[in-house]
C-alpha cells in the first residue's frame, strides 16, 4: 500500500480510506516523510489519536498545528500566535475571551434566527430547481452567522468564506503565493473593522474582543487580527463541508436518506453525529512532542512532529461496530470529528444548530435531489470537503421568512 497523506490527490475524493485502513491495522503510529521537511508521524487509531489530543503536557499545538514547521514569512506575526497555537494555561486564558459566546445557552437564543436564515437560504434557490450546494446553500449559513455573529454585514461574510477557501487548498493546486494573499487580504478587512469597531462599538463579538483584557490588558492588533482570522476560518469549516459532504454521502446511500426523512425530526440528532463521524471535515492536527514518550509501540522523540488523523480514528473499527457502514440510527457515537482535550471545537454548539437547521430545510423542501455533476472536492490535505456539488431538484415555493 502506498502511503502519501501529504498529496492533495489523496483526497480528491474525500478521505483516503484504504490509506487509513491499512495504516490502523499495520502501523497505527507510522513515520511519514515529508519532502522539503523532516517529516511526521501519522497518527491513526482512535484511542491514540484521543491521547495525543487531550495530552498536552506530552503534545505541544506550538509552534503550529500544520504539518510544515512555520515559514520565514511568521516572523511577520513576531510573538503573536493564533489561539489554536497556543497550550494551557495561555490557551485558556485566550479562550475564556470569547468562550461565553458559544456556550450551549447562548447557542441555543441563536435558534430561531439560524433557523430564519435557512429558509433565507433555501429560498434563494428553491425556484430553481438547480444550484450549486456548496456555495449556493451549504458555504451561505457558516458565512451568514458568523458575519452576524462578529457585526458585519453578511455579504461581506460570503466574500470572506471564499478567502477560507483560498487559504485551505493546498499550495501546489493553486498559483503560487494565493493563501499568502488570502490571509493578507483577511488582515486587511480585519484591520478596518477594528477601526470601525474601535470607533463605534456594537454589540457584536468583534466589539466585546477589543473592549475585553487578557492578563490585565487589551488585546494588541495583531491579536485581534488573530483571533478574527481564527473565527472567519474556523466558523464555516464544519458546517460547510458537513452539509455538502453528508448529502454527497446520504445521495450514495439513499435507503439512509429515506429513513431519515421518514422522521426528520426525531430522527435528525443521532443522523447528524454518524454524517459527522462518517465526513469528519478536519483531516488532521498536528502535535509537537515535548518530550519523549511512547505512543503505539513507537518511540517519539522531542520536537517530533505528530499528526492526529481524525478521519481515521473516526473509522476505527476498535472503537465503532461496523465503523465501515453509515448507519444514521447509530447510538453512543463517541465520534471526535470536533477533536477532543483542551482545544475541542468551541463552536460545536452553534455548529450542530445550523447543521440542523439546514438539512430540515433541505430535506423538507428540496424534492428529488440528485447530482448532475461528480462533486469536484477541495484540493487540500487539512479540510475534507467538496468545492462544488451541482444538484437538480424539484422545484418549489419561497415560504418566506418571519
Amino acid at each position: 500500500m502506498k502511503i502519501d497523506l501529504l498529496a492533495p490527490a489523496s483526497f480528491a475524493a474525500g478521505h483516503p480510506l484504504a490509506q487509513y485502513d491499512w495504516l490502523r491495522e499495520n502501523d497505527p503510529v507510522h513515520w511519514h516523510e515529508e519532502p522539503g521537511g523532516r517529516g511526521f508521524w501519522a497518527v491513526t487509531r482512535y484511542a491514540d489519536v484521543r491521547a495525543v489530543d487531550r495530552g498536552f503536557e506530552t503534545y505541544s499545538s506550538e509552534p503550529t498545528i500544520m504539518i510544515p514547521d512555520p515559514a520565514e514569512e511568521s516572523a511577520a506575526f513576531g510573538p503573536y500566535k493564533m489561539m489554536l497555537m497556543m497550550d494551557p494555561p495561555d490557551h485558556t486564558g485566550f479562550r475564556k475571551l470569547i468562550r461565553s459566546e458559544f456556550t450551549l445557552p447562548t447557542a441555543k437564543m441563536r435558534e430561531a434566527r439560524i433557523q430564519a436564515l435557512a429558509r433565507q437560504i433555501v429560498d434563494a434557490v428553491i425556484e430553481k430547481g438547480e444550484c450549486d450546494f456548496v456555495a449556493e446553500v451549504a458555504g451561505e449559513m457558516p458565512s451568514y452567522v458568523i458575519a452576524e455573529l462578529l457585526g458585519l454585514p453578511l455579504e461581506d461574510g460570503r466574500e470572506l468564506y471564499k478567502l477560507t477557501e483560498v487559504i485551505h487548498t493546498a499550495p501546489e493546486a493553486q498559483a503560487p503565493g494565493a493563501g499568502a494573499q488570502a490571509v493578507m487580504k483577511m488582515f486587511e478587512y480585519g484591520s478596518k473593522l477594528m477601526a470601525e469597531k474601535r470607533a463605534r462599538p456594537g454589540d457584536d463579538l468583534a466589539s466585546r474582543l477589543l473592549a475585553c483584557e487578557v492578563d490585565g490588558r487589551r488585546l494588541e492588533d495583531m491579536e485581534f487580527l488573530l483571533f478574527f482570522l481564527l473565527l472567519i476560518d474556523a466558523g464555516g469549516d464544519t458546517t460547510r463541508n458537513l452539509l455538502a459532504s453528508g448529502l454527497n454521502a446520504m445521495l450514495d446511500h439513499p435507503d439512509q436518506l429515506a429513513w431519515l426523512k421518514a422522521d426528520l425530526p426525531g430522527r435528525l440528532p443521532a443522523a447528524r453525529e454518524e454524517l459527522l463521524r462518517w465526513t469528519t471535515p478536519v483531516i488532521y492536527m498536528r502535535r509537537t512532542a515535548r518530550a519523549d514518550a511512547e505512543l503505539g509501540g513507537k518511540t517519539i522523540r522531542k520536537g517530533d512532529k505528530v499528526v492526529m488523523y481524525f478521519g481515521a480514528a473516526n473509522r476505527d473499527p476498535a472503537r465503532f461496530d461496523r465503523a465501515a457502514q453509515l448507519d444514521l440510527a447509530r447510538a453512543q457515537n463517541a465520534h471526535i470529528a470536533f477533536g477532543n482535550g483542551p482545544h475541542v471545537c468551541l463552536g460545536q454548539h452553534i455548529a450542530r444548530i445550523e447543521i440542523d437547521a439546514m438539512l430540515v430545510e433541505v430535506l423538507s423542501r428540496m424534492e428529488e435531489v440528485e447530482r448532475t455533476a461528480p462533486p469536484e472536492w477541495l484540493a487540500s490535505n487539512f479540510i475534507s470537503g467538496p468545492r462544488t456539488m451541482p444538484v437538480r431538484f424539484r422545484a418549489g415555493r419561497r415560504v418566506g421568512v418571519e
